[in-house]
């Protein structure tokens, strides 16, 4: 929550704090608009790993060290989850994330 935000709810601008999954919902919206995907199939599991890796440390770390067999261990975003995402988005949506969204507006 920022600044702006809390004085726009201060003066009625708004009638609610976003939520967390509003605010992952927005960001991944502007990835579809930034980067329109061909394939409509694969928007959900690329939602899902691009909510993932924002909010999921032991993600993100997986992800940074290449150790994909990881997955098949963690209980949040499997091995069938990753593989689910085309390649190319593997390595697109964490460099997307890097260069444009604040992580710690989503850690608690």
């Amino acid at each position: 929550m920022g600044l702006q935000e809390i004085i726009e709810k201060t003066f009625g601008r708004i009638d609610h704090f976003k939520s967390k999954n509003e605010l992952l919902e927005e960001e991944f919206d502007k990835f579809i608009i930034d980067y329109k995907p061909d394939d409509a199939h694969a928007i959900i599991p690329m939602k899902y790993f691009f909510k993932a890796y924002i909010t999921d440390n032991q993600v993100r770390d997986i992800i940074e060290r290449k150790d994909y067999v990881d997955f098949n261990t963690n209980p949040t975003f499997t091995t069938e989850d990753f593989l689910a995402v085309p390649q190319d988005w593997r390595n697109t949506i964490p460099e997307y994330v890097k260069d444009y969204i604040p992580l710690n507006q989503f850690m608690l």
